[in-house]
């Protein structure tokens, strides 16, 4: 899976052989076609597992604010593996590119995904109910969705080049006041 995402980031979907991914990575295309039935399924499933990933970080730094924490502080977290691979660059900035795509346009059978999404999202709302107690949960959702659009925009669309080349800090430095400012809103209800 590790050889399929690393081609895949390089080049793409449609730039990659199932030959050329078993031999990166000394794999029997027999095997992968049993175990992965198609090419397209391989990429899907090294897709969905560095979703998963930048899932568990996600979710770990979002679940261990307290409810009281700041919305710079719920912004920071939700946005931390995204700051992670804006600052790394390479690799990683190319697989965050594969993920938003995945998050703009899912690949069939991504629902299964969906009670993960809604544990994050849950930890999100427990933050921004103490922070907004006047806004309706429905709002706060939206506003939810709203800032991951945004991370995904931002690795696709030519402005995060701006936010590439620049350290860890920098990124969230410019990156946090403009989401926590998408989840605070008018915070008028």
């Amino acid at each position: 899976m590790d050889a399929a995402l690393d081609l895949v980031a390089q080049r793409g979907e449609e730039g990659v052989t199932l030959r050329e991914i078993t031999d990166a990575a000394d794999a029997n295309v027999a095997a992968v076609s049993y175990h992965f039935g198609s090419l397209k399924s391989l990429c899907d499933a090294a897709i969905e597992y560095a979703l998963e990933r930048y899932l568990d970080v996600q979710q770990e730094t979002v679940r261990a604010l307290n409810p009281e924490s700041t919305l710079e502080e719920l912004a920071s977290a939700f946005a931390r593996p995204m700051m992670q691979a804006l600052a790394a660059g390479g690799r990683d900035f190319a697989v965050m590119r594969i993920v938003a795509r995945s998050g703009i346009d899912p690949p069939q059978g991504w629902d299964r995904l969906a009670a993960r999404f809604d544990r994050i999202r849950a930890d999100v709302l427990r933050v921004l109910k103490t922070n907004l107690p006047e806004v309706k949960d429905r709002e706060l959702i939206f506003r939810t969705r709203c800032a991951a659009g945004l991370l995904n925009w931002l690795v696709l669309a030519p402005v995060g080049a701006e936010l590439r080349n620049k350290s860890e800090k920098q990124v969230e430095r410019l990156l946090v006041p403009v989401l926590a400012g998408t989840f605070g809103g008018l915070s008028s209800g």
